[in-house]
């Protein structure tokens, strides 16, 4: 369904009692709704939270913002590190973190815990900075602080992050995607390529819209750092982060928990930039017991 979120057109969907705590999601960059494991969703519904999951603006079946046009990121990243004027862009992250809160605004919910992955862990971090109020509990999930310190992703998963697909055509789009994740997944745990075409061909088919991606990738670098920022968050935070990522460095995960006070860290071996489907049962316990100590701490 879609509801008016901060003012756009926001895509939705929500699963588990209506009653239940409220568990939102945040998907990371160019990733739809669609992409969250089924079992990591039913696990969290069978411990009884109200799942809600959404497209993050300019992806999915969430507003466009064609008019924003494609941002110079080369300005974007000089800029954002002091060197040079900020261009104008469609969005910010404090923007896309406003879209989230208004979800819970339009679904009537007044606070909810919150788990981003990559991009949307750094969402959820704004949401925690900028909206502390209305949130239970914050999870960041492989993400990272903009900490320009921090060691890069390796060459070969930016260069797959960053490359555009050769064509428009369904069969190289999966291709495409598929030879990219190859270089951050999980290796542990890799996919088959029948597990790919079904995954990236099940997004193909919802929405392809490769024009969104340069402005969520201009909104991430021109965040910058904040680590100043995370210092002073009040909302309790667990960072989880794969042991073998090497797109968002473990590193990352750990300068995240370093800087949240209290912050809790849970580091996964052999996971890399993806959430696999057999680490789900994992993942669902930190999840639901994070959550339910910070409920606990409300009432103590």
């Amino acid at each position: 369904m879609q509801v008016k979120a901060n003012g756009i057109d926001i895509e939705v969907e929500v699963m588990g009692p209506e009653n239940g705590p409220a568990f939102l999601l945040v998907n990371g960059y160019t990733s739809q709704l669609i992409n969250w494991p089924q079992p990591l969703l039913e696990g969290l519904v069978a411990k009884g939270f109200r799942v809600i999951r959404y497209d993050n603006r300019d992806v999915g079946l969430s507003q466009k913002f064609p008019e924003g046009g494609t941002p110079d990121i080369k300005a974007v990243f000089k800029a954002a590190r002091g060197d040079g004027e900020m261009p104008k862009l469609a969005y910010t992250l404090s923007d896309m973190a406003a879209d989230g809160i208004g979800v819970l605004d339009a679904l009537g919910i007044k606070r909810a815990h919150v788990a981003g992955v990559s991009m949307g862990g750094m969402i959820a971090q704004l949401m925690a900075i900028e909206h502390g109020d209305r949130l239970y509990s914050m999870t960041s999930i492989m993400s990272s602080t903009g900490n320009p310190d921090l060691p890069p992703a390796t060459e070969e998963a930016q260069a797959a992050l960053n490359a555009p697909p050769p064509s428009r055509d369904r069969a190289a789009v999966i291709a495409h995607g598929t030879k990219g994740r190859r270089t951050y997944e999980s290796p542990d745990y890799r996919k088959s390529g029948a597990e790919y075409e079904k995954l990236i061909g099940a997004a193909y088919d919802r929405m392809f819209y490769p024009e969104g991606a340069p402005r969520q990738y201009a909104a991430i670098l021109a965040d910058g750092s904040r680590v100043e920022r995370l210092k002073k968050v009040t909302v309790p935070s667990l960072v989880i982060h794969g042991r073998d990522d090497n797109l968002v460095r473990v590193h990352g995960g750990v300068d995240t928990a370093m800087n949240i006070p209290e912050a809790r860290l849970e580091i996964i071996p052999g996971m890399g930039h993806d959430l696999p489907e057999d680490l789900c049962p994992q993942l669902v316990l930190m999840l639901v017991g994070h959550a339910i100590a910070a409920m606990r701490a409300e009432e103590v």
